[in-house]
């Protein structure tokens, strides 16, 4: 069933706790998992009972313990592909047992099979797209897109975007109704930044990477795979150490183009000063050891990082791509450049590395805006909204 606006009104106190199975591909250290975190901590425990499955195991499921310490049962199905006949029934039979009275999809096969089995149970179901997908791809993935997409239109209740332009972007392409789609950003808890000794991990975190503790540090957190855009932050170094000798690049996160973008490194000859720190869990601690954040995607929907940056009160530097203009004030919190653009990373590093009080000015300005638009409390107070005025249209 279709919502529209006016029907996401009537969310007061539920006469019980409701059931939500929050659905998502993998629990591994990607933004959208790592979100699931802060979002499931504050989640409104009056009035819901989360749940959380996996369809998939991806890399060991790392945040599925840190879940689990929120005291919320996690399980995974291990559903190999889409072709897996058997992932429809069991991701049903899952449903049914925990009682779900609400189903929450994100990422592609739980978009797709987690709405239908909604469908079929007849229970409301909601979701979130995180990524602003290329059309750009190879024929598997553009099956799996399409597939993904009529799965929204014609078996969700109601698509959750993180960002406008990511909105504008899915009513395009998916042909989905403007009713059907709504904007709600992604949250981030603030609580834990404040919970950071800035001055202490800096130390920490230099002191593990031998790196100076005069050393300029340009920091990027990001899957390591081609959009990201890291190869291009690689290029820009050159320039960058020719302005600035005692400057360092550490890139934080793991991925398929780990190996492409050490060859660039080498290629272009930063060895020495680009250090690839793998993934960690300890992203905070990263962060404040920084000096410039530094994202040069090529398609982002909204990026998590930046949020975390932002509370981490770093300026940022990063493409002028997908939902990052909703995040960063270009010249008050961080300069936007284009994207592929090497010699505008350049300059804009320079610029900030040059000036301490700018870095501070902007960190500042990043941290409020941080507050104001990207705090998870605003999120979850969104989402109860939503969950709750789903859950009582179905029950009429």
């Amino acid at each position: 069933m279709l919502l529209k606006s006016k029907d996401l009104t009537e969310t007061s106190s539920p006469s019980r706790k409701y059931k939500i199975a929050f659905i998502i591909d993998g629990l591994n250290m990607g933004g959208a998992e790592r979100l699931m975190v802060p979002l499931l901590k504050h989640l409104s425990r009056m009035d819901f009972d989360p749940y959380v499955c996996a369809l998939q195991s991806k890399g060991g499921n790392p945040l599925a313990d840190e879940i689990r310490a929120l005291g919320i049962p996690v399980d995974c199905l291990h559903v190999k592909h889409l072709r897996d006949i058997t992932a429809l029934p069991r991701l049903m039979d899952y449903l049914r047992g925990i009682q779900a009275d609400l189903v929450h999809t994100q990422l592609e096969f739980s978009n797709i099979l987690g709405n239908i089995s909604a469908t079929l149970l007849h229970l409301p179901s909601v979701c979130t797209i995180h990524m602003m997908p290329s059309l750009d791809v190879g024929n598997k993935a553009w099956l799996h897109q399409r597939v993904e997409w009529l799965a929204l239109r014609y078996f969700c209740d109601h698509v959750i975007s993180v960002s406008e332009e990511a909105r504008q972007y899915h009513l395009a392409v998916s042909g989905a109704s403007s009713g059907q789609v709504s904007t709600i950003y992604n949250g981030v808890d603030l609580s834990n930044f404040l919970d950071v000794d800035p001055a202490q991990a800096r130390i920490a975190i230099r002191q593990e990477f031998a790196i100076p503790s005069y050393a300029h540090l340009l920091i990027t957190v990001a899957v390591l795979r081609p959009q990201k855009g890291i190869q291009y932050m690689i290029r820009a170094l050159p320039a960058i150490l020719n302005s600035n000798p005692d400057a360092y690049y550490l890139v934080v996160g793991g991925g398929s183009h780990r190996d492409a973008l050490i060859e660039e490194v080498n290629k272009v000859g930063v060895k020495d000063r680009v250090i690839f720190a793998g993934m960690r869990k300890d992203v905070r601690r990263m962060l404040a050891a920084g000096d410039v954040f530094v994202l040069p995607s090529l398609t982002e929907a909204l990026p998590t990082v930046l949020a975390e940056a932002m509370a981490a009160r770093l300026p940022i530097v990063a493409s002028r791509v997908g939902g990052i203009p909703e995040m960063v004030s270009d010249g008050q919190s961080g300069y936007l450049v284009a994207p592929e653009d090497v010699d505008g990373l350049a300059n804009a590093c320079i610029d900030l590395m040059a000036d301490p009080a700018k870095r501070a000015a902007m960190g500042s300005a990043g941290w409020q805006i941080a507050d104001q638009k990207f705090n998870v409390q605003h999120q979850v107070e969104k989402l109860r909204e939503l969950y709750l005025s789903h859950i009582k249209a179905q029950e009429k």
